[in-house]
């Protein structure tokens, strides 16, 4: 049986990522679907031409990512895709921040990816594709967001290195880094009216990042980006002292 797993498959990118695998890859058997809000979960059956297992869990857990591990080690699928889509970000000055929350993202954003890929890699084979949703904060440190956008550093760093360990596997990483996407991401982390005027005119279409990012993955690419914008921003970041781009966008907020 060749199946696909997606963490946070309950909204956001991780059910976009659900439904187009589920409408593009007919070798694809079955869907494990992995998130902990199980009525939004569970509703994804019947909506794609592929069976779908909902494994209603938190990944952050790791009594439940052993129900995960227990299913694999008693089926021995042939996982063909994992996507790391689980995350979430909270805005504000550290010192402001509420401390579980903040220890919340690395546990999150860094150590259940990690679990999960570890996890999964010995049942994944030639021509399988692992794909972990960072951002395009992981090219900038973010005054402000400053433990999610260091988390999405993490997530960029450990998918590049990943990929050069398992290219002689034929295991395809990318690490996703879109910009701002139009998911419950921004109610989820705090006020959608607080969101710099700069974001939301580049606010992109959840379905073309996963679209794009599926297409990247397929050709093998270490990091997709969306969108010409978050492009240049890239390579911006890339050229320029991270001290003058950082003074530009806090002038941007003022």
């Amino acid at each position: 049986m060749r199946i696909a797993v997606v963490t946070g498959a309950s909204s956001g990118m991780g059910r976009e990522t659900v439904y187009q695998i589920g409408d593009r890859f007919s070798g694809i058997d079955e869907i494990w679907a992995v998130a902990r809000r199980g009525e939004r979960l569970c509703g994804l059956s019947g909506q794609i031409p592929v069976r779908v297992r909902c494994f209603v869990l938190d990944v952050t857990d790791p009594a439940g990512r052993a129900q995960i591990e227990d299913a694999l080690q008693k089926e021995r699928p042939q996982v063909k895709f994992l996507v790391n889509a689980a995350g979430f970000g909270v805005p504000g000055a550290f010192a402001s921040l509420d401390r579980d929350a903040a220890c919340g993202m690395v546990r999150l954003n860094c150590e259940a990816l990690c679990a999960m890929t570890h996890m999964v890699l010995p049942y994944m084979d030639r021509n399988s594709r692992v794909i972990q949703y960072a951002s395009a904060a992981a090219f900038l440190p973010q005054p402000g967001f400053a433990v999610y956008a260091a988390t999405k550093a993490f997530v960029l760093s450990y998918s590049r290195a990943l990929r050069a360990e398992l290219r002689q596997r034929r295991i395809w990483v990318t690490a996703v880094c879109p910009g701002p996407v139009r998911t419950e991401f921004f109610k989820t982390a705090g006020n959608e009216d607080a969101i710099p005027f700069y974001k939301k005119l580049v606010m992109a279409d959840p379905k073309k990042v996963v679209r794009t990012a599926l297409r990247d993955s397929m050709a093998g690419k270490a990091v997709s980006v969306y969108g010409i914008v978050m492009k240049l921003f890239r390579a911006a970041v890339g050229l320029l002292p991270h001290s003058l781009i950082l003074g530009i966008l806090e002038r941007m907020e003022l």
